[in-house]
């Protein structure tokens, strides 16, 4: 590391945190937008297998797709920037986040769906009340493996200007005679990143849990 500048960080604080942000929205926007897709449609396929393996099946084809031929076949439909990245994204976190809600959806014991039918429910209320409460670690986890993997990846967006931290291991570094200081202030960032986003998912589902805090207050 005798080649590291440590003197890179104060003097380019305000471009590392711009690219932090830029990196956060491709990472959030892609999972938000995982999210309403894998989630409505692990539902409607719980219960039908034929179904629940196309999609599963395609979901794994996407994920096997190397990321620069996937960006490579979007831009001539979408352009460059920020869209490829996030349709690329997209694609790379379907598999986890749709199987996961399925495995927890499946998961569910079937006692507390018979008490929910024996008290009246719809079948919309034992899925929103019952079921994906029931379902949701299940569910956090395919989401925060689908963010951390989101955050790594996102940083060839650069490639198609799509911004993010890889613009300072890509362009800064790499390209600049392989300049070390941006390349290690880059993937440090991204990795701590990585690290705060799992933290910060970690705890909206411990928010989303009360009744566990309860449990654990009555115990003790």
């Amino acid at each position: 590391m005798a080649d590291f500048r440590w003197n890179y960080l104060p003097d380019n604080a305000d471009e590392i945190g711009r690219l932090t942000v830029e990196h956060v929205e491709l990472v959030a926007a892609s999972v938000a937008i995982t999210i309403l897709i894998a989630v409505p449609l692990a539902i409607l396929v719980k219960a039908r297998e034929l179904p629940y393996q196309i999609f599963l099946n395609l979901s794994a084809i996407g994920y096997t797709i190397p990321s620069l031929a996937l960006l490579a076949v979007l831009v001539p439909f979408v352009g460059i920037g920020p869209e490829p990245v996030i349709i690329a994204l997209v694609v790379y976190s379907m598999l986890t986040v749709l199987q996961n809600t399925v495995v927890g959806l499946r998961g569910v014991p079937p006692a507390a769906l018979d008490a929910a039918r024996g008290m009246g429910m719809s079948s919309w209320q034992i899925v929103t009340r019952v079921e994906l409460p029931l379902a949701l670690p299940s569910i956090m986890t395919g989401i925060r493996l689908a963010t951390v993997t989101a955050v790594g990846i996102a940083t060839i967006g650069v490639l198609v200007a799509g911004g993010g931290l890889g613009e300072l291991i890509f362009t800064k570094g790499i390209q600049r005679g392989l300049d070390i200081t941006p390349i290690v202030v880059g993937a440090a960032v991204a990795t701590l990143l990585a690290i705060v986003l799992d933290l910060m998912l970690q705890g909206i589902e411990w928010l989303a849990k009360p009744w566990v805090r309860r449990g654990r207050r009555a115990a003790a």
